[in-house]
């Protein structure tokens, strides 16, 4: 169970690096300037957003059988690991912030929509199918890997975003999922 855990939060806190939910943490830290309700608003919609993401996970365990599981497993693993290259650029027109609610509600919102399909979101489904007796593991490791990242963004803002290569992040993140790929194709 601490494996799923581990994998977990691992794979989101590389994953996150330079994703669009971490400029949006950017964003949302630039425009409210309350770091507290920005990131209790991030770990709302993390959970909700990646346990409905795990469930759908699980499920597939349930209906696919082991050797689809693994074939789609190790395949989305490889997917992630290509997007994983793909650096995530934020429009103004991509994710527009609630307006009239408050920085909680507005965070809460405008993280949830934006994780919608996301290369995290993806590899919460992909996770929790690839450990399926460890659902509340994968959620919490996503959620602890999606904090990890996104945090440090609130509180730093664009000082560590700097500092931070974030070519060599993606290239490492794209590995590690490439490397999942592989051990997946051949233990599971």
């Amino acid at each position: 169970m601490l494996e799923a855990f581990a994998f977990s939060s691992t794979a989101v806190a590389l994953g996150e690096m330079g994703d669009k939910t971490q400029l949006l943490a950017l964003m949302l830290a630039a425009r409210y300037r309350r770091p507290l309700p920005i990131v209790i608003g991030i770990l709302i919609a993390t959970v909700l957003n990646h346990a409905l993401a795990a469930a759908l996970g699980a499920w597939l365990t349930q209906w696919l059988g082991p050797d689809a599981l693994r074939w789609l497993v190790g395949g989305s693993f490889l997917a992630v690991a290509v997007w994983m290259l793909i650096p995530d650029k934020m429009d103004d027109d991509e994710v527009r912030l609630p307006s009239g609610l408050g920085v909680l509600a507005a965070t809460t919102v405008a993280f949830f929509i934006a994780e919608m399909g996301d290369k995290t979101q993806i590899a919460t489904v992909v996770l929790a199918a690839r450990f399926p007796e460890a659902f509340v593991q994968v959620v919490a490791g996503t959620t602890a890997g999606m904090l990890l990242a996104n945090v440090p963004a609130v509180y730093l803002g664009d000082r560590l975003t700097r500092r931070l290569p974030m070519d060599w992040i993606h290239r490492g993140s794209a590995l590690l999922f490439a490397l999942l790929a592989v051990l997946t194709f051949w233990l599971f």
